[in-house]
């Protein structure tokens, strides 16, 4: 499969250390390349990906302050879709604003759905419904207004989180400094347990963080850490007593909640949205209605078993179960989306179609071929438009650039192949008195279609 994978461009993918979607969409496309699938990633220019890369913005907004969101934003969204026919499907990672694109294309685009921020973004999703593909990432979080294909839940690259099976003492809220976070109440929480806590994440909002969490910042019982990068997450979550999760908001899923488990440490939430899918309260936490059953729950913490909490996240959220359950949808939406004009070497259009003659322009991908074959019923003239074409007509190969242009006679055996990095393009011009696909005759195919 050919898969377009459009990234946010807030952050770099994977991100340094925040960039929730970026770090979804970054396993996701690993996971797509390590299996085979030709793979492109739509992100910043400083992105890292086995894959193919491709990007208009050199570094995320959030980390260059020139960077202007909406300037860059509509630049990276076009450029994947002014691509649309290079692909067999687009996966879009980047909230409502591509859906408006999508109306011009014929290529199907899925819509992972990471969250309704308000609202008031609803009437994109819902004008788009029945045109585009749904992906909730949790069941809490779907609207009774929209059509899904299914619910595919956030999985993690275990190998980056150690189990610890000894904790600390400390108490950890992992996530934005935000009032739908919860770090005021996980303060309430650790100072009524007297314990410490340290928290880690960005702040996301200046105003919160000096009133509800400065002033309490005193480096030994109450500390920030600052928005950490996956090394000392990973030893933070590791030796954590407990992550505090007290949520005001409901939570589309949570990718702190399982990376916490993944260690062996675990998670005591307000159950709010979706905790109840990640969390088996009693099991491997424990789900709360208010800082008081917090309180309560910080000291029956020790009766969770640590080992059960990483096997929760390896029978359930691992990153190779959500590649593999993308990839069925992919196969599912292709098939019922196939396209006349896609082939497994590349895409052509049709320019012209008339009684005595047809004209093609022809896409073929870098390190494919067409089959080995000849007409009866027409002759072809090709004219190369861009990259470079290694041609087979009888006994002679040779190579033409853009500018250049040869004749196919009838009967004649002949090939094109695309041996470059880059995509051939070329016009097809068929003369003759029939056209139809019967009239090719193949001596050798890569794709078994003799």
């Amino acid at each position: 499969m050919r898969i377009a994978m459009l990234s946010p461009i807030a952050w770099r993918t994977p991100p340094r250390h925040y960039g929730p979607w970026e770090s979804v969409v970054s396993l996701l496309t690993e996971g797509l390349a390590a299996r085979g699938h030709d793979a492109t990633l739509f992100a910043t220019g400083d992105s890292q990906t086995s894959g193919r890369l491709h990007s208009v913005c050199k570094r995320g907004y959030e980390e260059d302050s020139s960077i202007i969101p909406k300037v860059w934003e509509c630049l990276h969204i076009a450029e994947v879709f002014e691509r649309a026919d290079e692909f067999d499907i687009i996966h879009n990672n980047f909230d409502y604003l591509p859906l408006t694109y999508s109306g011009f294309i014929s290529t199907p685009v899925l819509t992972t759905i990471h969250g309704f921020s308000s609202p008031g973004i609803l009437p994109v999703f819902k004008k788009y419904n029945d045109k585009t593909f749904y992906v909730s990432i949790s069941n809490a979080d779907r609207s009774p207004e929209l059509d899904y294909v299914g619910t595919i839940h956030h999985g993690i690259d275990l190998s980056r989180f150690d189990f610890e099976s000894g904790p600390g003492d400390y108490l950890l809220f992992f996530g934005r400094i935000h009032n739908d976070k919860g770090a005021r109440e996980a303060l309430e929480i650790a100072r009524a347990c007297n314990k410490k806590l340290i928290l880690a994440g960005i702040i996301q909002d200046a105003d919160y963080y000096c009133r509800y969490v400065e002033p309490y910042l005193d480096n030994k019982k109450i500390v920030y850490a600052g928005s950490v990068g996956p090394e000392e997450r990973n030893k933070l979550l590791g030796k954590a007593f407990a992550l505090l999760h007290p949520i005001n908001f409901n939570e589309p899923f949570g990718l702190s909640v399982i990376e916490s488990m993944a260690c062996g440490t675990p998670v005591i939430a307000f159950n709010r949205g979706s905790m109840p899918e990640i969390i088996e309260n009693g099991k491997n936490g424990f789900l709360v209605k208010n800082t008081d059953e917090a309180i309560e729950a910080v000291h029956r913490i020790k009766t969770i078993d640590r080992m059960y909490c990483r096997h929760h996240v390896e029978q359930n959220f691992t990153a190779d179960r959500m590649v593999e359950e993308y990839i069925n949808v992919y196969e599912t939406i292709i098939e019922t989306n196939k396209r006349e004009d896609h082939r497994p070497w590349g895409y052509y259009k049709i320019l012209a179609d008339k009684n005595d003659y047809k004209v093609k322009e022809i896409v073929v991908f870098p390190d494919k071929r067409l089959s080995l074959q000849r007409h009866r019923q027409r002759d072809e003239h090709w004219q190369i438009l861009g990259g470079t074409a290694r041609i087979s007509i009888d006994d002679k190969t040779f190579e033409l650039k853009s500018g250049q242009s040869v004749n196919i006679p009838r009967c004649s055996l002949h090939r094109v192949a695309n041996h470059s990095t880059e995509n051939l393009r070329f016009i097809e011009v068929q003369t003759g008195d029939y056209f139809r696909e019967d009239d090719i005759e193949r001596i050798e195919d890569d794709f078994g279609r003799i």
